[in-house]
């Protein structure tokens, strides 16, 4: 086989593997975290033998999933963080891409970030051991970006990776809480979480009585 027939598979496999991904994305979208091999592979028009040939298992079909969602999320975010714009300004925006992604497709982020509940065909199928890299991820790329742009003096890459993974941090767990009870708008949130970041925490006074903070 030469090196032009070698070409021409790689890019059908590459296609064929897309093409499963974007049926995959569909089922995803229509199930979230209960999203089956055997719904996708029917989705897909194939047989689940054929599915794990290309992933593997779940495991590796998730860890397709997550690498084209969280890709098409950081380019996003750094869009957000170098638009020209004041700083508090691309701030907001940087917490707004994150959760209005979040909110545009809540299935797919419940498929990414939660087990599936009461499933039975992928049972023993653990999220969690797969969704923390994604995070961690996350932190290193916003890590860099931060260390890019900001003079933080001696110590910089190591204090950019605290900061870096902290805000990862605050963003999900804050757009996790948000996501299920909807207690306020995206707009609300997105200011109170900016307010945190820009030193309203360490401006604000202790209560009277209170233990202070």
């Amino acid at each position: 086989m030469d090196a032009t027939q070698r070409t021409d598979q790689q890019r059908s496999a590459d296609r064929r593997r897309r093409e499963l991904l974007e049926a995959a994305d569909r089922v995803v979208l229509r199930d979230g975290p209960q999203a089956s091999m055997n719904a996708i592979a029917a989705e897909a028009g194939i047989t689940k033998p054929i599915l794990y040939r290309h992933f593997g298992d779940k495991g590796g079909l998730y860890a397709a999933l997550a690498k084209r969602h969280t890709d098409a999320l950081l380019d996003s975010l750094r869009a957000a963080l170098d638009a020209p714009a004041e700083r508090r300004e691309r701030v907001e925006a940087t917490l707004d891409t994150y959760l209005s992604a979040i909110e545009a497709r809540p299935q797919v982020y419940r498929f990414l970030m939660h087990p599936a509940e009461g499933s039975q065909s992928d049972q023993g199928f653990d999220v969690g051991k797969h969704s923390a890299p994604l995070l961690r991820r996350m932190g290193e790329e916003l890590a860099q970006v931060i260390e890019e742009r900001l003079d933080l003096g001696p110590g910089s890459q190591q204090l950019a990776r605290v900061w870096g993974h902290g805000i990862v941090g605050m963003m999900h767990a804050a757009g996790d809480w948000w996501l299920g009870e909807r207690p306020c708008s995206r707009a609300d949130l997105v200011r109170s979480l900016a307010d945190l970041l820009w030193g309203r925490l360490a401006a604000a006074g202790d209560k009277v009585g209170g233990p202070g903070f």
